[in-house]
């Protein structure tokens, strides 16, 4: 799976003698959790560079564990997973494994591995600056893989001014991006759709004290509404930075201020939220080589239009700084030869329509669910559909796709425009 997996030797049993140490029959509460999953799905494009004409193949066991008691709470989720893409041996990792309790005082602690989120966008994210799975999100895995777990030291405390939450992450872990096996992309360097032997893995920070990434959230409730502002310290979760002396991709400083609002209106809920990306190591927007500062914000509604049909919508905006300067440097390194004359220029604004359509029928057992994003900007498009059948409390099946298509293969979208996929899943819950 990912390079975390050397930790699960550490960390299982500390949460097991965790658990242990909180569960006495006197005062506490043992819960035990879980599904089996089967997912199999197929691309179908041939032209696509990747390996394999499929990009999953998996039967998943997820087990769930919670202790609690009267002053603290112990959980873990472990997933063993077969994975038949390109082998037949069985791995298994630790998404979540933490401890928490509360102080007298009104601090709560949360410390393990965990899934991390706050903000209040739908499948869009400014000041969640937390890992992403997206490889999972393209290829049919439930939406709570789109979430990557992080080791890290969560404290909030709750008085009458309001909420305040800072986050405390020692090692940094990267938004989990396509590589070529499952999925093609572009590559920047070799302006070309890639599979595996394009790609490049990025040098990440690091993990030292000074690395170390801190969260910060404050939020409260305002006439109705619920208000937040939030800061981080820390780096891009992509490779946005590339060093062309000693070539190789790697994860920027980043600062990231910002805010929130979501409230009840007009019958439904509306959110909006926007945030300032300051590119730490571009800070004049003069390094072609390196993300230039951004602001970024959306606003959403979503409404149940008839029973049991709910649809929403959100429109996004991303202003990039000092653009003039990042067009100056890369008209200087196409005049120098160190650039090709055809290099993509990036716009200096992009903008983005999302909408969301869930429809349940025959008493709630089908639901059917499409998802679309479309840039009017780059002129590409993520169309995400499926049709779930809940055929008893325990036991669901689903069949679903997602199409890609854009104009260009170097935009956010465009470069999947080769990895369209169906897929079916079946669950079994316990």
């Amino acid at each position: 799976m990912k390079r975390y997996k050397n930790r699960v030797g550490l960390i299982l049993p500390l949460i097991i003698l965790i658990s242990v140490g909180i569960a006495t029959p006197a005062q506490s509460e043992v819960e035990v959790n879980g599904f089996v999953e089967g997912l199999w799905t197929g691309g179908v494009d041939d032209n696509n560079v990747t390996d394999r004409d499929y990009t999953a193949a998996e039967t998943r066991l997820q087990l769930r564990l919670e202790s609690y008691g009267e002053s603290a709470e112990a959980f873990a989720k472990l997933d063993f997973v077969q994975d038949g893409f390109d082998s037949t041996s069985y791995d298994w990792e630790v998404r979540e494994a933490y401890l928490k309790f509360r102080l007298p005082i009104g601090i709560d602690f949360k410390i393990g591995r965990q899934i991390l989120t706050w903000g209040t966008g739908d499948l869009l994210f400014i000041n969640d600056v937390f890992a992403k799975d997206y490889q999972s999100f393209f290829i049919g895995r439930q939406d709570q893989y789109l979430k990557a777990p992080q080791t890290a030291l969560r404290a909030e405390w709750y008085n009458r001014f309001g909420s305040f939450a800072i986050v405390l992450i020692p090692d940094f872990e990267p938004n989990i991006i396509p590589t070529g096996d499952r999925l093609s992309f572009y590559n920047p360097l070799q302006m070309s759709i890639v599979g595996s032997d394009g790609y490049m893995p990025p040098v990440e920070p690091d993990n030292n004290f000074d690395n170390t990434e801190i969260a910060f959230r404050y939020s409260r409730s305002i006439a109705g509404f619920s208000f937040a502002g939030y800061a981080y310290r820390g780096f891009y979760k992509d490779p946005r930075g590339y060093n062309p002396v000693d070539d190789y991709i790697y994860f920027p400083r980043l600062n990231v201020y910002g805010s929130s609002l979501r409230g009840q209106i007009a019958g439904g809920i509306v959110w909006l939220e926007g945030g300032y990306y300051d590119s730490r190591e571009d800070v004049d927007g003069d390094n072609y080589f390196v993300e230039n500062s951004s602001i970024k914000g959306f606003v959403g509604f979503e409404k149940e239009l008839m029973t049991d049909f709910t649809a929403n919508l959100q429109f996004q905006v991303e202003q990039m700084v000092d653009y003039e300067s990042y067009v100056n440097s890369q008209d200087a390194l196409i005049t120098s030869s160190m650039l090709p004359p055809n290099v993509p220029r990036v716009d200096e604004q992009k903008t983005m329509i999302t909408s969301r359509l869930r429809k349940q029928v025959y008493s709630q057992t089908v639901t059917f669910s499409l998802f679309g994003f479309y840039s009017p900007s780059d002129k590409d498009s993520h169309i995400r559909f499926s049709a779930e059948y809940k055929y008893s409390d325990e036991l669901s099946l689903m069949a679903g796709g997602n199409v890609f298509d854009g104009d260009q293969p170097s935009t956010s979208f465009g470069q999947f425009d080769l990895n369209d996929n169906v897929y079916l899943k079946v669950n079994y819950g316990f």
